[in-house]
């Protein structure tokens, strides 16, 4: 494809300095680049794309991207922004695939990845071949794949929608995640129907502030024909109430009033029973296999997703009732222990609250929580977690999560500062994995560890170097050490 077939795609004022070239393949690293790339010169926060040109040159990129005319003798193409025009370019390159699939978008700083799962299981079982990409995994049909990132850059997002357009993918759910957002992403999609979750504090080392952290999440609203928005969540009321959503808005809710509403709940420690209401249309009785009052809300998310793309009733209760635990989001490890052992990926103040309110509603002893704070991310959170710890658990054991560049030390230091506000027990034990040694060795029948932070990660990163660490691989050697097999 010539590069200014490529450059009618993108939005606002170009200019190409140069002779128009073959474009073979479109890349945003250097070290990918080979005979015919055109190599996209992204500033960030802490490098700029325009600094690596030279060497993308030398491997024969064919053009670049720039955001400045560089000294170089090759074709560029002048953008106002190379990172928006990334996501059109990406998008014509693989020619379009998104239109002619209909797609979904979630949003919320939880709730994203469970409720992803829902909705594919509920058009499953209404017969859709449908497409997930997300946090742990990008489904095909039944094909399952790994994910690298939530919401992937816009090279690797639009390559995947080419496969799953090849594979004749009617409708594709996706997480959508507020950098996915401010970073221009997914520019360009139109979503049939989105949905907001939730939002409580998370990223303020990335958005800084709550309020711009809430604005880059409604960006989605902008790209949505309808939204689908959990009126009782306060923060999502209020943007409500002030009109901050730029389409169309269905409710869902529990407390307040709301379009879509759940009655009856029943909550124990193997799920949920409740009736799902349509306002003044029908109403289902569910029994979901997953516990937790916030994945009823989640359910309510996704069977209003899944009702406004013209799903039926009697597929959604198949579909809610056929789903099983999601990775890493209240996992159940298979232990034969007479104590639970639970994962989950709660890394924010109010995901640990929720899991552990979830855990201590059905826990039949005490509440063991291990859990820590990521390095070089939001340090508010640390006493916040640490208080939320010591209030909701019988014992803590404070641990390492992804120090990465930081001290891991300084890092419990301040969650230590939140715990010490509580009158709960707690010990400090920084290595993970010797950490769950002492969380197992210590549980005592109908005892219930919830080991939060990592949920589906297979890894711990430190001093900028991933570890292989997968918490069911830990779990199980530990516990096959402690019975001497």
């Amino acid at each position: 494809m010539k590069l200014m077939e490529l450059a009618g795609h993108v939005p606002g004022e170009t200019r190409l300095v140069g002779a128009d070239v073959e474009i073979s393949s479109v890349e945003i690293d250097s070290r990918q680049v080979g005979p015919g790339a055109l190599f996209f010169c992204i500033p960030g926060s802490q490098m700029d794309g325009h600094d690596f040109a030279p060497g993308a040159v030398e491997r024969g990129a064919a053009a670049l991207v720039v955001e400045r005319v560089l000294p170089l003798n090759v074709p560029q193409l002048l953008v106002e922004s190379a990172r928006e025009a990334l996501a059109y370019i990406a998008a014509a390159f693989y020619g379009n695939p998104a239109r002619g699939m209909r797609l979904i978008g979630i949003t919320g700083t939880k709730g994203k990845t469970t409720v992803s799962y829902l909705v594919k299981s509920i058009l499953d079982a209404a017969g859709i071949k449908t497409g997930l990409i997300g946090t742990v995994s990008t489904y095909i049909g039944d094909e399952q794949f790994p994910s690298r990132l939530s919401t992937p850059d816009p090279i690797e997002f639009h390559s995947i929608l080419r496969r799953m357009a090849d594979a004749n993918v009617k409708i594709v759910v996706m997480e959508v995640t507020a950098h996915a957002l401010a970073q221009h992403r997914v520019d360009g999609l139109t979503y049939e129907v989105a949905a907001f979750t939730n939002f409580s504090q998370d990223h303020l080392d990335y958005f800084g502030t709550m309020e711009r952290y809430l604005d880059a999440k409604l960006l989605l609203a902008r790209q949505a024909k309808k939204m689908i928005v959990n009126v009782d969540d306060d923060h999502l009321s209020q943007a409500l109430q002030s009109g901050r959503f730029a389409c169309p808005v269905k409710t869902v809710g529990i407390r307040e009033r709301a379009d879509i509403y759940a009655k009856n709940i029943e909550i124990d420690e193997r799920g949920c029973n409740f009736l799902l209401c349509f306002h003044k249309r029908f109403r289902i009785p569910v029994q979901l296999r997953v516990p937790g009052i916030f994945n009823v809300y989640n359910s309510l998310v996704a069977a209003a997703l899944c009702n406004a793309v013209g799903v039926d009733q009697d597929a959604i209760r198949r579909g809610l009732e056929a789903t099983r635990a999601i990775p890493g989001r209240i996992e159940l490890l298979n232990t034969g222990t007479p104590y639970h052992v639970i994962l989950d990926y709660a890394h924010s103040p109010d995901a640990l609250e929720n899991v552990l309110k979830a855990v201590r509603q059905t826990a039949r002893a005490r509440v063991i929580a291990l859990f820590g704070c990521g390095g070089d991310r939001d340090r508010e959170k640390r006493p916040m977690m640490g208080e939320i710890g010591g209030r909701l658990a019988d014992f803590v054991i404070l641990t390492s999560d992804n120090p990465r560049s930081e001290d891991p030390y300084e890092i419990l230091a301040s969650v230590e500062e939140g715990i010490k506000r509580t009158d709960c027990p707690y010990v400090v034990i920084e290595n993970r994995r010797e950490a769950i040694r002492e969380a197992l060795t210590i549980a005592r029948e109908n005892d219930v560890i919830v080991l939060a932070g990592k949920g589906h990660e297979t890894y711990q990163e430190i001093c900028g170097v991933k570890h292989p660490f997968d918490e069911r691989i830990v779990v199980a050697e530990l516990l096959a050490q402690i019975r001497g097999e």
